[in-house]
């Protein structure tokens, strides 16, 4: 009889390789100097190299830490002191990486606000972070003026995203705000000189939903951050010599999007061309960019994935990062036929840095090392702890036992803002709300949120599974599955599916053949109650199927209808 393999036996140090090659199992002794270093050391290092591509305009890396420095040095003339933060209301442009390198550089602290949010989630975020400084597009100035006077927003810096493309506009001066790029002209490129302590000092303060479903500020110091970029380019660290300062990804995730934010981090440290898709829903844009360039990684969400698959690109030597909400098998699969490169996929939340895990198996099979690939979130990173609890009783499980995700690492936040230590358990573990499980080896599967998890006469139903078993059945194009309450049976569920079908199959689908489909895949008591066909399914910023309103919104229905108080 063998021991009981668990997550704190760390399994996955005895699998870390890329390939033939053998990856370090720790990354001690981890940098500790501020993230911006990480700009810093490119530009000295790749200076003529192109940091960022942005619709048909280039900005090599020395000219990106000159509008970095003189950014710094007009934030400081404004006021902007260690410690004080800043808010920013940015789509994907070259604007954000300006801002957020020159926010660091004056000791500041970046509050990165969704371009979606409206006034009160806008007057909720920058009013608890206390940010006296906002930059924005021209176009969200009348939004920023509406919440100033019940914030501290004292300064409005204002931008147009096509301020550094190939056709900038004209300049416009705007009544009560600062222009961006003004400011750059009018300071030289000279950063105030900030004492920085990377484990205590914040470099991001960015709201989440969490696990709780409440938003809260994460506190990310520089220490984390920096621990992280480590961490994920750790994976690449044999293929260094032929990619740092030569190779390019594509970022079709937004920025103020903590997985998108991080990709950006991560190319800079290497010295990588960014190529910025400027709205990560220009499906289009994102295609042309593949097949012009053909960058040796793409950030997606799955959602992009399923949209890629339906236009039949064609075999491209690209590599795909899949990350934000569990990768379907089915469009893996579909991109695997159809681009002839496997799809990589990996894990985290805002809390932990973001990244905790990653898919060596998959990079493997990418880089051509091995010849088969374990589909599934991969193995922590290095030096990042994990484990797999009982719902219930918080008792570590074993391998191949389905639990809460919890994790410990040093890219893990300092807590929600603004305590120290708040959101972490006594012992530093974050508990994910996240359902998982570990194999023997060591490689970790997403199977649900909790909160996602359906309550069906008492049994739990990953909806996850579900959603699997429906990406199956031929014409689907996107679908997800909720719980709903079951109105004859008070404190239980129902299953319902929404269905977008492929273009191709739109009103061709039957919803009662579906169920059918799955009463062969599925125990009965995951089988969909009901099937609703959409043209669209509600998507969140970073392009992941919003089940919390497709459930919220059934569920007002209900009580419209009388069926739920």
């Amino acid at each position: 009889m063998t021991d009981k393999i668990l997550g704190s036996d760390k399994p996955w140090l005895k699998v870390y390789k890329l390939g033939p090659y053998p990856l370090k199992k720790t990354l001690e002794p981890y940098p500790r100097h501020p993230v911006f270093k990480f700009l810093d050391d490119s530009a000295a290092t790749y200076p003529s190299q192109i940091a960022v591509e942005y619709l048909g305009n280039r900005i090599k890396y020395e000219e990106i830490k000159r509008l970095v420095d003189s950014f710094s040095n007009a934030l400081a003339a404004l006021g902007v002191k260690k410690g004080d933060r800043v808010a920013s209301i940015l789509p994907n442009c070259p604007q954000f990486i300006i801002a957020d390198f020159a926010i660091l550089k004056a000791g500041g602290v970046l509050v990165p606000c969704s371009t979606l949010h409206r006034v009160l989630d806008l007057q909720y975020e920058i009013g608890e972070s206390g940010a006296e400084t906002v930059i924005c597009t021209r176009e969200g100035l009348d939004l920023v003026k509406k919440i100033q006077d019940k914030t501290k927003v004292r300064n409005i810096i204002v931008t147009s995203p096509l301020d550094y493309s190939s056709t900038p506009p004209e300049p416009e001066s705007m009544a009560g705000a600062h222009d961006f790029k003004d400011l750059i002209a009018r300071h030289e490129p000279v950063p105030p000189q900030v004492e920085i302590n990377p484990e205590e000092d914040l470099a991001y303060l960015a709201f989440t939903g969490g696990a709780t479903g409440v938003p809260k500020g994460v506190m990310i110091t520089h220490y984390n951050r920096a621990c992280n970029v480590r961490q994920i380019i750790w994976v690449l660290e044999p293929l260094w010599p032929g990619i740092k300062g030569k190779a390019g990804t594509e970022v079709v995730i937004p920025l103020f999007h903590a997985y998108g934010h991080v990709g950006v981090h991560a190319s800079i440290a290497l010295g990588l061309r960014i190529f910025l898709i400027s709205d990560p829903r220009d499906i289009d844009q994102i295609i042309s960019i593949m097949k012009e360039h053909r960058p040796m990684l793409v950030y997606v969400v799955p959602t992009h994935l399923m949209r890629i698959a339906e236009r039949k690109v064609g075999r491209l030597p690209i590599m795909f990062m899949s990350g934000a909400a569990p990768l379907p098998a089915e469009v893996f699969d579909a991109i695997k036929r159809d681009v002839m490169m496997p799809v990589t996929e990996g894990y985290g939340l805002t809390e932990c840095g973001p990244a905790s895990h990653i898919n060596l198996s998959t990079f493997s099979k990418i880089t051509g090392f091995t010849t088969k690939e374990t589909l599934g979130i991969g193995m922590p990173l290095p030096d990042t702890e994990a484990r797999i609890l009982h719902l219930e009783t918080g008792e570590e499980l074993g391998a191949g036992e389905s639990g809460e995700i919890v994790l410990r690492g040093p890219q893990t936040m300092k807590g929600y803002w603004p305590k120290p230590g708040q959101g972490l358990d006594p012992d530093g573990w974050l508990h994910t709300g996240d359902i998982g499980r570990m194999n023997e080896q060591g490689y970790f599967f997403l199977e649900d949120r909790i909160k996602d998890m359906a309550n069906i006469s008492g049994y739990k139903v990953y909806t996850t599974e579900v959603d699997e078993v429906l990406f199956k059945y031929p014409g689907v194009g996107m679908a997800a599955a909720v719980g709903i309450p079951d109105p004859e049976r008070p404190g239980s569920e129902r299953i319902k599916a929404f269905i977008k079908p492929k273009e191709e199959f739109k009103g061709k689908l039957s919803a009662e053949e579906i169920i059918a489909y799955c009463r062969d895949k599925l125990p009965p008591i995951a089988v969909p109650k009901y099937i609703e066909f959409r043209d669209e399914l509600p998507l969140t910023v970073t392009e992941k199927i919003f089940k919390r309103a497709l459930r919220e919104e059934e569920i007002n229905k209900m009580k419209e209808q009388g069926l739920l108080k």
